[in-house]
């Protein structure tokens, strides 16, 4: 039970997604369906609950534009796929490139409407879940070049 607790949590925490969640529920010794399935279910909650609150944050957002916005790297990065590919692009690409979570933000920001944003992401999410459930269970180590020596 513990083990479906945190591969759903891991799921649910931006910076893990499904991308962590997924290969860990399989290593955990969950089935590859079980770990897709409820990595999915994490992930896809959270992305659900920030489409639904939007529209208030970008109400408060509005009203706080009186300070200096900064663009980070990840922001440009978005708004630079949004203009080459839309909404399809940025949430196909967004989760491994940016996050789900700063990625339907950016997507709703950017002005998709909160159906084309939920449906594409959550395209997304279960593509990515079934890419690294499948992955690991063929013994791929997606991660590879974080330990690989640089020079």
């Amino acid at each position: 039970m513990i083990t479906y607790l945190l591969v759903f949590l891991a799921g649910a925490t931006p910076g893990f997604e499904v991308l962590v969640a997924v290969p860990l529920g399989i290593l955990r010794g969950m089935s590859l369906a079980t770990a897709i399935a409820v990595g999915f279910a994490g992930n896809a909650l959270t992305i659900v609950l920030e489409i639904l609150i939007f529209h208030r944050l970008k109400k408060w957002w509005e009203s706080k534009k009186k300070t200096a916005v900064t663009s980070s790297k990840r922001t440009a990065r978005a708004e630079k796929i949004w203009k080459r590919y839309g909404i399809p692009g940025l949430a196909l690409l967004g989760p491994v490139l940016i996050g789900s979570h700063l990625a339907a933000f950016l997507a709703l920001a950017l002005g998709s409407s909160k159906s084309q944003t939920t449906i594409w992401l959550l395209l997304s999410l279960a593509i990515w879940s079934i890419v690294f459930g499948t992955l690991t269970v063929l013994g791929v180590d997606a991660f590879f070049w974080t330990r690989q020596k640089i020079g």
